[in-house]
C-alpha cells in the first residue's frame, strides 16, 4: 500500500470557512463590499495597528508599499538574498535599483552588523537606499530593534516583509504593529498561517501612507471630494488623482479571511507545538535545527533543517521519493539569472549561499498529525543514514 503524500504545507479549511464564502457568494457583493473592510479591521486589531490595507497578493502589497514611500528611478531598495523574488522585484516595478544584505548565519534573517557596515559604505559612496526590506523568514521576526536603530540613523525607511509571520510576536508584541517600520506586509497564500486563497495585506500606523496604499490598489481613483481638484459633477463622480493598479482583494477572499482569523491563534499554537516536537524528535540526528532569537516568538510558517551540503540533494531526493513533500526556501535572489544579468555574482553573500546549499523545509502545518510527523522524522533519519 502506497503511503500518503505529506506536503510541506497546506491550508486548513473548515465548514465555517466554506459557509462564510458561500454566504458571500449569495450576497449582493462579490467585490468592494463589507467583507474586506471587516477583514482589515480584524487584522489591524490583532496587530495593534491603526490601518490595514488588503490586496490581492503580498507581492501587490510590497509594490504599493514602495509606491507609498515614493520609491522611484534613481533610488535603491535593499533586502536579503534568501527570500522569494517579490521582496526584491517590488523595487524594480518602481524603476528603482536593488541590492542585498547578507543574513545572520544563526537566525537566517537580515544581519544587523552586515547592514550597518553596508550602510556606512553606501553613505560614503552617496548611494544610501531609500527603503530596506527585512524578511521575517519562516515566521521568525528579524532583530527589528537593532535594524531600525541602524536604518533610522541613516534616514532609511523600513518595510517589513512578514509574509511568513502573521501570529508571530517580537519583544512580546505582535509582528505587524510597525513599531520599527513604516509598513509591514503579510501574505495569505494557502501554505501560510491563514489563507484567503491568494491575498496580502499591509499594515501601518501612518494615515497618509494608508491612504496612498488604498489609492495604489485601486487605479489611483478617489470618490472623496476633499481629494479632488474640483467640486464633484454629481454623486457618480470620481477622479483619478494618481497612478494606481487593480490590486483589490475580492469579497470572497475577505470572507474567508474573516473566518480564518477566528482560528489564527489556534493555528499558531499547533505550529509551535509541532516545532517543539520536531526539536525533540530530531535530537541526535546529524543535522541543524532552527534557532530562535530570544526576542522572537515565531509563528512557524516553516521548519527548516540544515544538512551537510555534499548530501543535500541526495537527502532531498530521498524524502521526495518517500512521499515527503519537502521544499527549499529559497534560492538566493542574486543567484537567479535575471539578477545575475544585473551584475550579481556567486560568492557575494556567503551566509545566504551556505544556507541555500544545506536547507530543507520539512512538513509543518496546523493539520499535520503526530503520526505523520513521526513518519517525516523516520524518513529523514533513513535518508541521513543512507548518506553517512
Amino acid at each position: 500500500m502506497t503511503e500518503n503524500f505529506i506536503p510541506y504545507g497546506r491550508q486548513d479549511i473548515s465548514d465555517e470557512d466554506i459557509e462564510a464564502v458561500v454566504t458571500t457568494l449569495r450576497s449582493d457583493f462579490l467585490t468592494q463590499g463589507p467583507q474586506v473592510p471587516a477583514f482589515e479591521a480584524l487584522v489591524a486589531q490583532y496587530c495593534g495597528v491603526a490601518h490595514a490595507v488588503a490586496m490581492n497578493s503580498a507581492t501587490s502589497a510590497l509594490h504599493v508599499a514602495c509606491i507609498a514611500l515614493d520609491l522611484g528611478a534613481g533610488d535603491w531598495l535593499w533586502t536579503v538574498p534568501n527570500t522569494f523574488v517579490a521582496s526584491a522585484n517590488c523595487a524594480l516595478y518602481c524603476g528603482a535599483q536593488v541590492d542585498f544584505v547578507d543574513i545572520d548565519p544563526v537566525t537566517y534573517t537580515m544581519c544587523p552588523a552586515a547592514l550597518e557596515a553596508k550602510l556606512k559604505q553606501a553613505d560614503a559612496d552617496g548611494k544610501l537606499p531609500k527603503i530596506i526590506v527585512p524578511v521575517h523568514l519562516c515566521g521568525q521576526s528579524c532583530d527589528m530593534e537593532a535594524i531600525a536603530q541602524i536604518a533610522r540613523s541613516f534616514g532609511v525607511k523600513i518595510v517589513e516583509d512578514a509574509s511568513h509571520s502573521i501570529g508571530a510576536d517580537h519583544q512580546g508584541r505582535p509582528v505587524g504593529d510597525c513599531r520599527y517600520s513604516e509598513i509591514t506586509v503579510f501574505s495569505f497564500h494557502p501554505v501560510k498561517i491563514i489563507t484567503t486563497a491568494e491575498g496580502g495585506l499591509a499594515t501601518t500606523q501612518d494615515a497618509a501612507l494608508a491612504r496612498k496604499m488604498e489609492l495604489g490598489r485601486s487605479h489611483g481613483i478617489t470618490r472623496e471630494a476633499d481629494e479632488m481638484t474640483q467640486a464633484p459633477d454629481g454623486p457618480w463622480y470620481y477622479q483619478q488623482i494618481s497612478l494606481g493598479y487593480n490590486y483589490r482583494m475580492t469579497e470572497l477572499q475577505g470572507a474567508l479571511g474573516v473566518s480564518q482569523m477566528t482560528r489564527l491563534d489556534d493555528f499558531v499554537a499547533r505550529r509551535r507545538q509541532l516545532a517543539a516536537q520536531y526539536d525533540d524528535l530530531l535530537t541526535g540526528l546529524p543535522l541543524q535545527c532552527p534557532v530562535q532569537h530570544p526576542d522572537a516568538n515565531s509563528s512557524w510558517h516553516l521548519y527548516v533543517v540544515r544538512v551537510a551540503a555534499k548530501h543535500h540533494a541526495a537527502i532531498f531526493a530521498a524524502l521526495r521519493a518517500a512521499r515527503i513533500g519537502v521544499n527549499l526556501h529559497y534560492i538566493p535572489v542574486h543567484m537567479q539569472p535575471y539578477y545575475r544579468g544585473m551584475g550579481f555574482e556567486f560568492g557575494q553573500f556567503p551566509n545566504s549561499e551556505a544556507y541555500y546549499a544545506e536547507a530543507i523545509s520539512i512538513p509543518l502545518y496546523a493539520g499535520l498529525t503526530d503520526a505523520d510527523q513521526i513518519r517525516v522524522v523516520a524518513e529523514l533519519a533513513n535518508a541521513l543514514a543512507a548518506t553517512a
